[in-house]
Protein backbone atom coordinates (compact mmCIF):
# COMPACT_ATOMS: atom_id res chain seq x y z
CA UNK A 1 0.00 0.00 0.00
CA UNK A 2 1.29 3.44 -0.92
CA UNK A 3 1.10 6.12 1.74
CA UNK A 4 -0.76 9.37 1.13
CA UNK A 5 2.41 11.34 0.51
CA UNK A 6 3.38 8.96 -2.29
CA UNK A 7 -0.09 9.29 -3.79
CA UNK A 8 0.14 13.07 -3.66
CA UNK A 9 3.25 12.91 -5.84
CA UNK A 10 0.96 11.79 -8.68
CA UNK A 11 -1.04 14.99 -8.43
CA UNK A 12 1.14 17.34 -6.37
CA UNK A 13 1.26 20.25 -8.79
CA UNK A 14 -2.44 20.01 -9.56
CA UNK A 15 -3.36 19.82 -5.88
CA UNK A 16 -1.36 23.00 -5.26
CA UNK A 17 -3.26 24.69 -8.09
CA UNK A 18 -6.55 23.48 -6.61
CA UNK A 19 -5.71 24.97 -3.21
CA UNK A 20 -4.79 28.24 -4.90
CA UNK A 21 -8.19 28.35 -6.60
CA UNK A 22 -9.85 27.75 -3.22
CA UNK A 23 -7.93 30.59 -1.59
CA UNK A 24 -8.74 32.99 -4.42
CA UNK A 25 -12.41 31.97 -4.52
CA UNK A 26 -12.82 32.58 -0.79
CA UNK A 27 -11.11 35.98 -0.75
CA UNK A 28 -13.50 38.89 -0.38
CA UNK A 29 -13.43 42.61 0.36
CA UNK A 30 -14.52 41.93 3.95
CA UNK A 31 -11.55 41.78 6.30
CA UNK A 32 -13.36 39.85 9.03
CA UNK A 33 -14.43 37.18 6.55
CA UNK A 34 -10.89 37.02 5.15
CA UNK A 35 -9.45 36.56 8.63
CA UNK A 36 -11.88 33.75 9.48
CA UNK A 37 -11.32 32.03 6.13
CA UNK A 38 -7.52 32.34 6.39
CA UNK A 39 -7.49 30.71 9.82
CA UNK A 40 -9.85 27.99 8.67
CA UNK A 41 -7.79 27.12 5.58
CA UNK A 42 -4.54 26.90 7.54
CA UNK A 43 -5.58 23.37 8.58
CA UNK A 44 -6.15 21.43 5.36
CA UNK A 45 -6.30 17.89 6.71
CA UNK A 46 -5.56 14.96 4.40
CA UNK A 47 -7.53 16.44 1.48
CA UNK A 48 -8.81 13.01 0.45
CA UNK A 49 -11.78 14.42 -1.43
CA UNK A 50 -9.94 16.76 -3.80
CA UNK A 51 -7.35 14.01 -4.28
CA UNK A 52 -10.12 11.69 -5.45
CA UNK A 53 -11.39 14.30 -7.91
CA UNK A 54 -7.91 14.78 -9.37
CA UNK A 55 -7.10 11.07 -9.56
CA UNK A 56 -10.45 10.47 -11.23
CA UNK A 57 -9.66 13.13 -13.81
CA UNK A 58 -6.20 11.65 -14.39
CA UNK A 59 -7.65 8.16 -14.80
CA UNK A 60 -10.36 9.37 -17.16
CA UNK A 61 -8.05 11.06 -19.63
CA UNK A 62 -5.99 13.70 -17.91
CA UNK A 63 -6.18 16.60 -15.47
CA UNK A 64 -7.17 19.87 -17.10
CA UNK A 65 -8.16 23.23 -15.63
CA UNK A 66 -11.80 22.15 -15.49
CA UNK A 67 -10.92 19.10 -13.37
CA UNK A 68 -8.96 21.26 -10.92
CA UNK A 69 -11.74 23.85 -10.65
CA UNK A 70 -14.38 21.15 -10.17
CA UNK A 71 -12.25 19.59 -7.41
CA UNK A 72 -11.95 22.99 -5.74
CA UNK A 73 -15.73 23.39 -5.86
CA UNK A 74 -16.23 20.02 -4.15
CA UNK A 75 -13.68 20.81 -1.43
CA UNK A 76 -15.24 24.20 -0.70
CA UNK A 77 -18.68 22.60 -0.37
CA UNK A 78 -17.22 19.92 1.88
CA UNK A 79 -15.74 22.61 4.12
CA UNK A 80 -19.09 24.37 4.20
CA UNK A 81 -20.67 21.16 5.48
CA UNK A 82 -18.02 20.88 8.22
CA UNK A 83 -18.68 24.44 9.36
CA UNK A 84 -22.43 23.82 9.50
CA UNK A 85 -21.93 20.43 11.21
CA UNK A 86 -19.98 22.14 13.98
CA UNK A 87 -22.92 24.48 14.52
CA UNK A 88 -25.42 21.61 14.57
CA UNK A 89 -23.29 19.60 17.01
CA UNK A 90 -22.26 22.69 19.01
CA UNK A 91 -18.64 21.57 18.61
CA UNK A 92 -16.07 23.98 19.99
CA UNK A 93 -13.11 22.05 18.57
CA UNK A 94 -12.41 19.90 15.53
CA UNK A 95 -9.28 17.75 15.71
CA UNK A 96 -7.95 19.91 18.53
CA UNK A 97 -8.47 23.21 16.64
CA UNK A 98 -11.07 25.78 17.69
CA UNK A 99 -14.10 25.79 15.37
CA UNK A 100 -15.49 28.96 13.81
CA UNK A 101 -18.57 28.82 16.04
CA UNK A 102 -16.31 28.15 19.02
CA UNK A 103 -14.50 31.44 18.39
CA UNK A 104 -17.17 33.63 16.78
CA UNK A 105 -20.59 32.18 17.77
CA UNK A 106 -23.07 30.16 15.72
CA UNK A 107 -24.43 33.25 13.99
CA UNK A 108 -21.13 34.04 12.29
CA UNK A 109 -20.38 30.38 11.58
CA UNK A 110 -23.66 29.89 9.71
CA UNK A 111 -22.95 32.95 7.58
CA UNK A 112 -19.41 31.76 6.83
CA UNK A 113 -20.74 28.33 5.91
CA UNK A 114 -23.28 29.93 3.57
CA UNK A 115 -20.48 31.97 2.02
CA UNK A 116 -18.57 28.75 1.33
CA UNK A 117 -21.65 27.15 -0.29
CA UNK A 118 -22.08 30.13 -2.59
CA UNK A 119 -18.42 30.12 -3.59
CA UNK A 120 -18.55 26.38 -4.29
CA UNK A 121 -21.37 26.99 -6.74
CA UNK A 122 -19.44 29.86 -8.34
CA UNK A 123 -16.49 27.51 -8.93
CA UNK A 124 -18.85 24.92 -10.41
CA UNK A 125 -20.25 27.55 -12.79
CA UNK A 126 -16.71 28.52 -13.80
CA UNK A 127 -16.12 25.01 -15.15
CA UNK A 128 -18.66 25.86 -17.86
CA UNK A 129 -20.24 22.43 -17.44
CA UNK A 130 -23.84 22.27 -16.28
CA UNK A 131 -23.48 18.58 -15.35
CA UNK A 132 -20.82 19.52 -12.79
CA UNK A 133 -23.08 22.24 -11.40
CA UNK A 134 -25.90 19.69 -11.13
CA UNK A 135 -23.66 17.29 -9.19
CA UNK A 136 -22.76 20.05 -6.72
CA UNK A 137 -26.37 21.13 -6.26
CA UNK A 138 -27.55 17.53 -5.79
CA UNK A 139 -24.75 16.88 -3.32
CA UNK A 140 -25.73 19.89 -1.22
CA UNK A 141 -29.27 18.53 -0.98
CA UNK A 142 -28.04 15.03 -0.11
CA UNK A 143 -25.81 16.31 2.69
CA UNK A 144 -28.72 18.21 4.22
CA UNK A 145 -31.11 15.28 3.85
CA UNK A 146 -28.57 12.98 5.47
CA UNK A 147 -28.46 15.20 8.56
CA UNK A 148 -32.24 15.46 8.74
CA UNK A 149 -32.58 11.69 8.31
CA UNK A 150 -30.12 11.17 11.14
CA UNK A 151 -32.12 13.47 13.40
CA UNK A 152 -35.42 11.82 12.47
CA UNK A 153 -34.11 8.29 12.95
CA UNK A 154 -32.56 9.21 16.31
CA UNK A 155 -35.82 10.86 17.41
CA UNK A 156 -37.84 7.77 16.51
CA UNK A 157 -35.21 5.32 17.84
CA UNK A 158 -35.06 3.48 14.51
CA UNK A 159 -32.10 1.23 15.26
CA UNK A 160 -31.38 -0.91 12.22
CA UNK A 161 -28.36 -1.47 10.05
CA UNK A 162 -30.43 -0.51 7.02
CA UNK A 163 -31.33 2.87 8.53
CA UNK A 164 -27.69 3.44 9.50
CA UNK A 165 -26.46 2.86 5.96
CA UNK A 166 -29.22 5.06 4.58
CA UNK A 167 -27.92 7.93 6.71
CA UNK A 168 -24.23 7.53 5.94
CA UNK A 169 -24.90 7.00 2.25
CA UNK A 170 -26.29 10.53 2.00
CA UNK A 171 -24.25 12.38 4.61
CA UNK A 172 -20.83 10.91 3.76
CA UNK A 173 -20.71 8.51 0.82
CA UNK A 174 -22.50 10.93 -1.53
CA UNK A 175 -19.62 13.38 -1.12
CA UNK A 176 -16.94 10.85 -2.03
CA UNK A 177 -18.96 9.65 -5.03
CA UNK A 178 -19.44 13.23 -6.21
CA UNK A 179 -15.69 13.85 -6.09
CA UNK A 180 -14.87 11.19 -8.66
CA UNK A 181 -17.98 12.04 -10.65
CA UNK A 182 -17.02 15.69 -11.21
CA UNK A 183 -13.39 14.72 -11.86
CA UNK A 184 -14.46 12.27 -14.52
CA UNK A 185 -17.03 14.59 -16.09
CA UNK A 186 -14.49 17.43 -16.24
CA UNK A 187 -11.98 15.12 -17.95
CA UNK A 188 -14.54 14.31 -20.61
CA UNK A 189 -15.38 10.75 -19.59
CA UNK A 190 -18.54 9.09 -20.83
CA UNK A 191 -21.08 8.67 -18.01
CA UNK A 192 -21.39 4.92 -18.60
CA UNK A 193 -17.63 4.52 -18.28
CA UNK A 194 -17.69 6.39 -14.96
CA UNK A 195 -20.33 4.27 -13.21
CA UNK A 196 -18.02 1.72 -11.57
CA UNK A 197 -15.66 4.44 -10.39
CA UNK A 198 -18.54 6.36 -8.80
CA UNK A 199 -19.70 3.20 -7.03
CA UNK A 200 -16.13 2.56 -5.83
CA UNK A 201 -16.07 6.01 -4.27
CA UNK A 202 -19.50 5.52 -2.69
CA UNK A 203 -18.30 2.34 -0.99
CA UNK A 204 -15.15 4.15 0.09
CA UNK A 205 -17.33 6.84 1.67
CA UNK A 206 -19.35 4.27 3.57
CA UNK A 207 -16.12 2.78 4.88
CA UNK A 208 -14.83 6.22 5.88
CA UNK A 209 -17.89 6.84 8.06
CA UNK A 210 -17.87 3.37 9.61
CA UNK A 211 -14.22 3.84 10.59
CA UNK A 212 -14.93 7.33 11.91
CA UNK A 213 -17.75 5.93 14.04
CA UNK A 214 -15.51 3.28 15.61
CA UNK A 215 -13.40 6.06 17.13
CA UNK A 216 -16.37 6.88 19.37
CA UNK A 217 -15.82 3.64 21.30
CA UNK A 218 -12.33 4.53 22.50
CA UNK A 219 -10.93 7.45 24.45
CA UNK A 220 -8.15 8.52 22.09
CA UNK A 221 -6.58 12.00 22.35
CA UNK A 222 -5.32 11.68 18.74
CA UNK A 223 -8.86 11.58 17.43
CA UNK A 224 -9.98 14.40 19.65
CA UNK A 225 -13.50 13.45 20.66
CA UNK A 226 -14.58 11.85 23.95
CA UNK A 227 -15.81 8.28 24.16
CA UNK A 228 -19.56 8.00 23.57
CA UNK A 229 -19.93 11.42 21.98
CA UNK A 230 -22.16 10.07 19.22
CA UNK A 231 -24.51 8.61 21.79
CA UNK A 232 -24.66 11.95 23.59
CA UNK A 233 -25.94 13.38 20.31
CA UNK A 234 -28.47 10.56 19.88
CA UNK A 235 -26.50 8.72 17.17
CA UNK A 236 -26.44 4.93 17.34
CA UNK A 237 -23.65 3.62 15.11
CA UNK A 238 -22.77 0.25 13.59
CA UNK A 239 -20.93 -1.48 16.49
CA UNK A 240 -23.84 -0.88 18.87
CA UNK A 241 -26.45 -1.62 16.19
CA UNK A 242 -24.78 -5.00 15.66
CA UNK A 243 -24.76 -5.72 19.40
CA UNK A 244 -28.44 -4.83 19.69
CA UNK A 245 -29.24 -7.26 16.86
CA UNK A 246 -27.98 -10.23 18.91
CA UNK A 247 -31.28 -11.58 20.21
CA UNK A 248 -29.55 -14.36 22.15
CA UNK A 249 -27.69 -11.92 24.41
CA UNK A 250 -29.41 -11.85 27.84
CA UNK A 251 -28.55 -8.16 28.35
CA UNK A 252 -30.19 -7.10 25.08
CA UNK A 253 -33.56 -6.07 26.50
CA UNK A 254 -31.91 -3.99 29.19
CA UNK A 255 -29.71 -2.27 26.59
CA UNK A 256 -32.73 -1.58 24.36
CA UNK A 257 -34.36 0.02 27.38
CA UNK A 258 -31.36 2.31 27.80
CA UNK A 259 -31.33 3.23 24.10
CA UNK A 260 -35.03 4.09 24.08
CA UNK A 261 -34.67 6.67 26.83
CA UNK A 262 -35.06 10.32 25.79
CA UNK A 263 -31.53 11.05 27.08
CA UNK A 264 -28.54 9.16 28.45
CA UNK A 265 -26.53 9.55 31.63
CA UNK A 266 -22.76 9.16 31.53
CA UNK A 267 -23.10 5.73 33.15
CA UNK A 268 -25.66 4.72 30.48
CA UNK A 269 -23.24 5.74 27.73
CA UNK A 270 -20.33 3.88 29.31
CA UNK A 271 -22.50 0.79 29.72
CA UNK A 272 -23.65 0.82 26.08
CA UNK A 273 -20.16 1.47 24.71
CA UNK A 274 -18.54 -1.32 26.69
CA UNK A 275 -21.36 -3.75 25.89
CA UNK A 276 -21.04 -3.06 22.16
CA UNK A 277 -17.33 -3.84 22.34
CA UNK A 278 -17.91 -6.99 24.43
CA UNK A 279 -20.41 -8.22 21.84
CA UNK A 280 -17.87 -7.92 19.04
CA UNK A 281 -19.30 -4.73 17.55
CA UNK A 282 -15.89 -3.31 16.62
CA UNK A 283 -14.85 -6.58 14.93
CA UNK A 284 -18.14 -6.55 13.03
CA UNK A 285 -17.48 -3.01 11.82
CA UNK A 286 -13.99 -3.96 10.62
CA UNK A 287 -15.34 -7.04 8.84
CA UNK A 288 -17.88 -4.82 7.10
CA UNK A 289 -15.13 -2.42 6.01
CA UNK A 290 -13.07 -5.25 4.54
CA UNK A 291 -16.14 -6.54 2.70
CA UNK A 292 -16.68 -3.08 1.24
CA UNK A 293 -13.04 -2.93 0.17
CA UNK A 294 -13.20 -6.31 -1.59
CA UNK A 295 -16.29 -5.24 -3.53
CA UNK A 296 -14.85 -1.81 -4.33
CA UNK A 297 -11.47 -3.14 -5.48
CA UNK A 298 -13.15 -5.50 -7.94
CA UNK A 299 -14.96 -2.53 -9.51
CA UNK A 300 -11.60 -1.08 -10.55
CA UNK A 301 -10.75 -4.09 -12.74
CA UNK A 302 -12.46 -2.28 -15.61
CA UNK A 303 -9.85 0.49 -15.46
CA UNK A 304 -6.69 -1.64 -15.51
CA UNK A 305 -3.90 -1.84 -12.96
CA UNK A 306 -2.11 1.46 -13.45
CA UNK A 307 -0.85 4.02 -10.97
CA UNK A 308 -4.26 5.67 -10.58
CA UNK A 309 -6.16 2.49 -9.70
CA UNK A 310 -3.36 1.46 -7.33
CA UNK A 311 -3.59 4.89 -5.69
CA UNK A 312 -7.35 4.51 -5.25
CA UNK A 313 -6.93 1.11 -3.61
CA UNK A 314 -4.27 2.55 -1.32
CA UNK A 315 -6.59 5.38 -0.27
CA UNK A 316 -9.26 2.82 0.61
CA UNK A 317 -6.77 0.78 2.66
CA UNK A 318 -5.55 3.93 4.38
CA UNK A 319 -9.11 4.74 5.42
CA UNK A 320 -9.50 1.35 7.07
CA UNK A 321 -6.16 1.57 8.86
CA UNK A 322 -6.08 5.25 9.84
CA UNK A 323 -5.99 6.21 13.51
CA UNK A 324 -7.52 9.69 13.19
Amino acid sequence: MKNLNDIKLLIGDELAQLNKIIEEALTSDNQLMNSIVFNFLKVKGKQLRPMLALISGKLMGGINRQVITAGAAIEILHNASLIHDDVIDDSKERRGIATINGVWTNHIAVLVGDFFVSKALVCAVETGNKDILKVLATLGADLSLGEVNQYDIARNHTITEEAYFEIINKKTASLFASCVEVGGIAAGADRAYLEELIEFARLLGLCFQIKDDTFDYFNDPIVGKPTGNDLREGKVTLPLIYALSLAERPEREYMLGLINQPSYSESDIECLVEWAKDCGGIDYAYNKMHELYATAASLLDKYGDGECTQALKSIFQYIIERNK
